[in-house]
């Protein structure tokens, strides 16, 4: 079995996020961590192994790669020469990646920004994330969200009408088209841009995949920027996710009555995040020192 099969297999039956998974990986190579796996080698209380075991034997590293590919869609792997470098430095590295759309963006994802917020944003809270997403593209930075209503929508669209490239890391599965209303958006990202996930096509979008593709969203990127977020807001994960790795982190500032902004000014009072208010702040911060 080739090391890009074993990690097809692996890939199908765990779940993105778990940094022991990822270590056994990266420590001991794929196919060795499928084989102690089919061998009953680790507990079986340890981290799911057993039902893991049991999923690995209905599903073989050829047919899961036959399904990704019949969802016109591609494994990425850390093998793949033009796999995103900068998921290396999260404690819990992708096993493997499914793309879909323009795979040569790969090797220009590094310039990205993240931008993401609520999903039930003021007008202006949609118009800024808008106009920042215009400005990253006019500047030759990738927009990067993570393709739910609200700011995710107003970032990707602020940079498809500015004629620059955005990529959408999905929690759910490629096919699923999560949320459904957003299939043309979608469809319209992957002509010139990416659809990421971390799960098989068919897989649906639990809860729980959302905090977990968000650290994916804060690792592709310069940089997250936070535009309206509740006090409770997933959009914080990300932002914490993004810190966690040294990543910049900004956040936009909102009526000091918003209850829409009000996690947006916790991550500024915190000093957690640095206050931006135009994409000139943001470069500020993003943009390497030129060389004395």
């Amino acid at each position: 079995m080739s090391t890009l099969t074993a990690r097809a297999a692996l890939f199908s039956c765990i779940e993105g996020g778990s940094q022991f998974w990822s270590d056994e990986v990266n420590v001991f190579g794929a196919e060795a961590v499928l084989d102690k796996l089919l061998n009953r080698g680790y507990e079986p209380s340890a981290h799911s192994s057993a039902k893991i075991a049991e999923r690995l034997l209905r599903h073989s590293g050829d047919e899961v790669l036959e399904e990704i590919s019949k969802a016109n869609s591609y494994f990425l792997t850390p093998e793949d020469s033009d796999w995103p470098v900068q998921l290396n430095d999260l404690k819990a590295t992708p096993i493997g990646l499914i793309i879909k759309g323009e795979r040569s963006l790969l090797t220009e994802i590094e310039i990205s920004l993240s931008i993401v917020g609520t999903r039930n944003p003021t007008p202006y809270g949609s118009r800024i994330a808008s106009e920042f997403a215009a400005g990253a593209a006019d500047r030759s930075f990738t927009v990067i969200s993570g393709g739910a209503y609200g700011i995710d929508a107003a970032a990707h669209r602020g940079a498809l009408a500015a004629e620059g490239t955005t990529v959408a890391v999905l929690a759910g599965g490629i096919s699923r088209n999560y949320p459904a209303g957003h299939e043309a958006l979608f469809a319209e990202i992957a002509e010139t841009g990416l659809l990421i996930s971390e799960v098989m096509p068919q897989v649906p979008a639990l809860p729980a995949r959302f905090l977990i593709r968000n650290r994916i969203i804060a690792a592709l990127s310069r940089g997250t920027i936070v535009v309206e977020a509740a006090y409770r807001s997933g959009s914080l994960r990300t932002a914490r996710e993004a810190a966690e790795i040294l990543r910049p982190v900004m956040a936009v500032p909102g009526p000091i009555n918003s209850p829409t902004s009000e996690g947006s000014h916790k991550l500024i009072t915190e000093r957690c995040a640095e206050l931006v208010s135009s994409i000139s702040d943001v470069m500020e911060l993003v943009m390497p020192l030129p060389n004395r």
